[in-house]
């Protein structure tokens, strides 16, 4: 079972007319992760075999009696180990939960899928906390790119979008505190999306390490199977106070899948960043394509008045403090990364002061994102300034490894836009190069309107040949 040969939709739809059996399909899930996992390391625990095969069969008695087995039915899942399953440990890739009591209910995203029909399989790799751009860790070791595994499939949900370049599943759970989803969804040639921060909610029993700058949402190969999964797992729930109410609407049917290209403003840089000369070459063709199937592109230099990784650096650290700050003092911090203990004690180092400060940095970057926005209803960049990293390394912008390479996704979790990855082709090494949709505050669908238009333009997502 390739996964890249079929589409969420697909999947469930043959489920429910009793075309495919879900316990099947779960069985042939397992059986493509046993032979294919080894070689990128996506997946770091599974559910117990015959409890997924069970809860298939259970997506099956349901059909049989004719219930109504949900808009998921039977449609295998992969969840980022940042979140809760009920029976697995979240270990959030740090040797200091190495051993953590395996959680005792779903995360609100995972009861959706679940009560939609999806069968969750196993836990995917992420680095320390999600405090990085690319995948690997202490405790498990990396992901590797499907595309060549020298590389990384980018971070911090680099496991779930190895696994769903991969084929292994159709469909994962991702989060995003400064391009999380979209950055691997770039380096794996997904089509990724970060609804606005607060659409899909948390509500876990610990608050998010990611703070403000926190959004959660699926991840699957194309746009239409990801506004698929979002439809079941948007709206507000009661433990995370700063979730967005539903609309009420199905964006799957909402969304105009064909719609008539729409104004947009190129802004490769925003003012602030250097782009890599092979990824703006990239993303400069895929430009002249839109433009030639009737895109109406307006170009502009300046959008952002500084660089926004001072101020998202100052919420991020200081969230990463309050979770392992106490741990300072002790042996145990050791065994953290160099990179993440020197981010931590940074952020012991924030006030207040210095917080409100950053608040008002995505304030100012708002209002100016806003302006722009009078012009044309979407902003395009490259998604990452830089070219995909080998594993365990940065990213490079023209030759020079950098963590700038993802400065291009941070500050959106800052201003709380919804913003998408598109598949624009690939660089000099045959690795993904993606295009950057940008939308307004809280207009997800109309942001996801444009990125299908430019998804159907440059072609869908991309597909490595694995063993």
């Amino acid at each position: 079972m390739d996964f890249r040969d079929t589409t969420v939709e697909q999947l469930a739809r043959e489920i429910r007319n009793g075309e495919r059996r879900a316990e099947q399909l779960a069985a042939d899930t397992l059986d493509r992760i046993d032979r294919h996992n080894a070689a990128i390391n996506a997946f770091i625990t599974m559910v117990e075999r015959e409890q997924v095969l069970a809860a298939a069969r259970a997506i099956d008695r349901r059909i049989a009696r004719g219930a109504n087995p949900g808009a998921l039915a039977g449609v295998p899942v992969a969840v980022k180990d940042l979140e809760d399953v009920a029976g697995l440990p979240t270990t959030y890739g740090c040797k200091l939960f190495a051993d953590a009591t395996p959680a005792v209910r779903d995360s609100v995203g995972v009861r959706r899928l679940r009560a939609a029909g999806a069968v969750v399989v196993g836990k995917t790799n992420t680095p320390e906390f999600g405090y990085k751009g690319s995948t690997e860790n202490p405790l498990f070791g990396a992901t590797f790119n499907p595309w060549h595994t020298a590389y990384s499939p980018g971070g911090s949900s680099g496991g779930s979008a190895a696994a769903l370049a991969a084929g292994l599943v159709p469909l994962a759970t991702g989060s995003d505190g400064g391009g999380s989803i979209r950055i691997p969804a770039s380096a794996c040639g997904l089509s990724g999306f970060k609804p606005s921060n607060g659409r899909v909610p948390g509500g876990d029993a610990e608050p998010p390490v990611a703070g403000l700058l926190g959004v959660r949402g699926p991840m699957a190969r194309s746009l239409r199977d990801t506004v698929l999964a979002l439809d079941v797992m948007k709206g507000a729930a009661a433990g995370d106070i700063f979730a967005l109410p539903d609309d009420g609407r199905s964006w799957l049917h909402t969304v105009t899948w064909a719609s008539p290209a729409p104004d947009i403003i190129w802004a490769p840089t925003l003012g602030f960043a250097t782009i890599d000369d092979e990824v703006l070459q990239v993303c400069e063709v895929a430009i002249e394509r839109l433009q030639e199937a009737g895109f109406n592109v307006m170009r502009r230099q300046q959008v952002i008045d500084d660089h926004p990784m001072p101020h998202w650096g100052t919420m991020w650290t200081a969230g990463l403090a309050r979770t392992l700050g106490d741990s300072v003092d002790s042996d145990d911090f050791e065994q953290l990364e160099p990179e993440l203990q020197h981010m931590v004690q940074g952020g012991l180092k924030v006030t207040g002061t210095d917080y409100v400060r950053a608040l008002d940095a995505c304030h100012r970057h708002n209002q100016q994102l806003e302006q722009a926005f009078a012009d044309a209803p979407i902003i395009l960049t490259p998604t990452c300034a830089g070219k995909v990293p080998l594993s365990g390394q940065n990213g490079t912008i023209n030759g020079e490894e950098t963590f700038d390479w993802v400065a291009m996704t941070y500050g959106l979790n800052m201003t709380r836009n919804p913003a998408a990855s598109i598949h624009a082709g690939c660089n000099g090494d045959g690795l993904p190069v993606g295009l950057q949709v940008i939308g307004r505050q809280r207009h997800d669908v109309d942001t996801l309107v444009a990125a299908a238009a430019v998804e159907r333009v440059l072609g869908g997502p991309g597909r490595p040949e694995i063993a």
